[in-house]
């Protein structure tokens, strides 16, 4: 059986002087691998490894290529054009692939490189899909403090970042734990601060806390340095307008007050804080 947008051996069945046929093993369902592609030497009766895919015609053909990303896999792929139907993506053959409006979680442009999975459509054609839950695995090897990278598929205001580790593994930068700036595409490095029985990762792009501390001190001195020796609001300030200004919780801000406080380089005042 031919399987589309897979690799698989295929038998030569046939010569013609523009390519050569293949075949399975089980059938005689014929597909053409053009004469570029045929390995020099290949007679009847050959194996040769393929990928099978449509071409601008919308006939399934075989290529010797290795794609960039095959059915049910994972890649990042950068955009080549965008049209009136969707994103077309380099996956490293002569025809481009198709990422429809509809699988999109966000609007591309040229040049953006975004993380896909491989489909086939209700029309029986290869597709990509930005909704790469359903195709990624459980990471149940990785271990709490491992530092990891991933690739950045979601963002959700109910949850937090969705990431995918190592473009493979499902993860979570949950909702409290997520920077404001974070984007969709975005590649980051990360630690794993839990991993759940189903294999779910749990991650944080900051530091454990006694180090963090230390960073969002260095970030507030930063903050006064550019804002004429002010913070222009206290601890007491609302956890949005923390995060809003600083990127970091509440609790996060008020250790490095404290911080900073104990090291007698910063005084509040009645509505702000102030650098000595």
């Amino acid at each position: 059986m031919l399987k589309l947008g897979e690799r698989q051996t295929l038998k030569i069945n046939e010569k013609k002087e523009f390519g050569v046929y293949l075949v399975s093993n089980e059938g005689e369902e014929k597909v053409l691998l053009p004469i570029k592609q045929v390995p020099e030497g290949a007679g009847i009766g050959d194996d040769i490894e393929v990928f099978l895919y449509r071409d601008s015609n919308d006939r399934i053909i075989a290529t010797t290529i290795n794609p960039k990303i095959t059915k049910g896999k994972v890649a990042l792929l950068e955009v080549k054009e965008v049209s009136k139907i969707g994103a077309f993506l380099d996956w490293g053959l002569e025809k481009d692939l198709l990422l429809p409006f509809k699988e999109q979680t966000k609007a591309l442009k040229k040049s953006d490189k975004v993380l896909v999975s491989l489909y086939i459509d209700k029309s029986n054609r290869l597709c990509a899909t930005m909704k790469v839950y359903p195709y990624l695995e459980r990471g149940k090897h990785f271990k709490k403090d491992d530092t990891v990278t991933g690739t950045v598929y979601e963002i959700s205001e109910n949850f937090g970042a969705f990431v995918a580790v190592e473009n493979r593994y499902s993860a979570l930068i949950p909702k409290r734990e997520m920077p404001n700036d974070l984007h969709v595409g975005e590649e980051i490095r990360a630690r794993v601060t839990a991993i759940k029985s189903d294999g779910k990762i749990d991650l944080s792009v900051r530091e454990k806390a006694y180090l963090q501390m230390s960073i969002d001190a260095d970030r507030l001195i930063r903050y006064m340095d550019e804002h004429d020796g002010k913070i222009p609001f206290t601890d007491k300030a609302s956890p949005e307008l923390i995060n809003k200004t600083m990127n970091m919780s509440k609790n996060e801000f008020k250790r490095a007050v404290g911080n900073l406080l104990k090291a007698s380089k910063i005084e509040i005042g009645k509505d702000c804080i102030i650098k000595k």
